[in-house]
């Protein structure tokens, strides 16, 4: 199967700025994004906070990042819904704006069952004209694919690749072992890119990126180079920073550290609130350590 793509996919941000959207900052951040290597831009997934968002702007959002990507990466639109109906109307809405696939999460909030997993992605896809990747966050749904599950979702010819963000790296192991046929894999974790490209991803779909393309996309590469030693290197190296990004819920901490790089406002809307002053600091060492600041 051919990857969607392979290195380095970005979770974009969406700029905002007096509670409306920032278009010129988010111009801004793609051609950035592209400029500095990476081979994916997602429009309006979690990073993106497309929960606060209308589905007129969220949609919006996909057509900029499209329009300004101009075929130059792939990019992925977020489209997921804890709604199956609505996430079928996403998925048709966005087949004609210039994204060359879905992510999906899994359904939140409901804590569907396995079978009820299957169902909803099958459903999706059945709706599609565009390549699905499911997305496993539990973290963030309160739901886990089980590898079982998994398997029984990729079988759908419309259903392409995973970004498994469970942190338990055995069972990402089991689902490759099982799905690896039907479907290619992305760390959705970026503190694990190395570990879970040494046992067959193809990439990663990072939040890290945003902040610093050039060094995420070069990690991508190296491994996929076949170069462990020197990737793990650079992983170990900004696993300081991938923590503080993590140190409160994303993407307050990304959207803290890109307003200190002038890139935007540090706005977020709520219930997500600015980064405290205590952990801004504590990250703000962390960037001056590496040379961001």
């Amino acid at each position: 199967m051919k990857p969607l793509f392979t290195g380095c996919g970005t979770a974009l941000i969406t700029p905002f700025k007096q509670g409306e959207i920032d278009w010129e900052a988010l111009d801004r951040l793609v051609e950035e994004q592209i400029d500095g290597g990476v081979d994916a831009l997602v429009a309006t997934g979690t990073t993106g906070e497309p929960s606060t968002m209308t589905w007129e702007e969220h949609l919006a959002v996909i057509r900029r990042v499209a329009e300004m990507a101009k075929g130059r990466v792939t990019v992925i639109a977020g489209t997921g819904s804890n709604c199956t109906r609505e996430a079928v109307e996403a998925a048709k809405a966005v087949q004609d704006s210039g994204a060359n696939a879905l992510l999906v999460v899994t359904p939140y909030y409901n804590k569907t069952t396995q079978d009820g997993l299957v169902a909803h992605y099958h459903a999706i896809a059945d709706n599609s004209a565009l390549p699905l990747i499911v997305y496993n966050v539990p973290s963030r749904t309160g739901l886990n694919i089980t590898p079982a599950a998994l398997k029984r979702i990729c079988q759908h010819d419309r259903i392409v690749a995973v970004k498994e963000a469970n942190p338990d790296v055995e069972q990402a192991m089991e689902k490759i072992i099982l799905c690896g046929e039907d479907a290619v894999f992305y760390s959705g974790s970026d503190e694990l890119i190395v570990p879970l490209m040494s046992v067959g991803c193809k990439g990663v779909i990072s939040v890290l990126s945003n902040v610093m393309p050039k060094e995420t996309a070069d990690l991508t590469h190296l491994a996929l180079a076949g170069d462990f030693a020197g990737a793990a290197a650079l992983q170990l190296k900004l696993l300081p920073f991938i923590k503080a990004l993590f140190s409160e819920t994303s993407p307050i901490p990304c959207k803290a550290a890109m307003a200190m790089l002038g890139k935007c406002e540090e706005e977020v809307r709520l219930p997500l609130v600015p980064m405290q002053a205590a952990t801004r600091e504590r990250m703000a060492g962390v960037m001056r350590e590496l040379g961001l600041l």
